[in-house]
């Protein structure tokens, strides 16, 4: 395998409106509906051309979401900024702005389906 082993993210949730809020707030961003039969999905923003990968919001009845152990971390210019913001949209912060050496720093949120979120910042 060559490049990044990440190229696609599934969040699932149980209320796609709550859920856009949250994200959309948090993260001050605008996701769109993605066609697909049988699904409801909103994805995040993308660019190809750009380092990353990007994902969707899938609301799916057969998946329950909840804490899982898999962790998807959002860049931030400055994680404390959108971890301030979590609260207001029916988030909850688990883990405040903590540096994590030379990596940066991390917050850690729960999003108000209780997926446990992570963002990542270098200041």
């Amino acid at each position: 395998m060559t490049g990044n082993p990440i190229n696609w993210f599934e969040i699932y949730v149980q209320d796609t409106a709550k859920a856009r809020a949250f994200y959309e707030g948090v993260l001050q961003i605008k996701l769109e509906r993605l066609e697909n039969p049988g699904l409801e999905m909103w994805a995040f923003p993308q660019d190809s051309q750009q380092y990353g990968s990007s994902g969707a919001l899938v609301s799916y009845p057969e998946k329950s979401s909840g804490i899982n152990s898999t962790i998807v971390y959002f860049h931030c210019a400055d994680c404390a900024i959108e971890a301030a913001r979590v609260a207001e949209f029916g988030g909850k912060v688990e883990r405040e702005k903590m540096s994590i050496g030379q990596y940066g720093f991390i917050a850690l949120a729960l999003d108000p389906d209780g997926n446990m979120i992570g963002l990542h910042s270098t200041q």
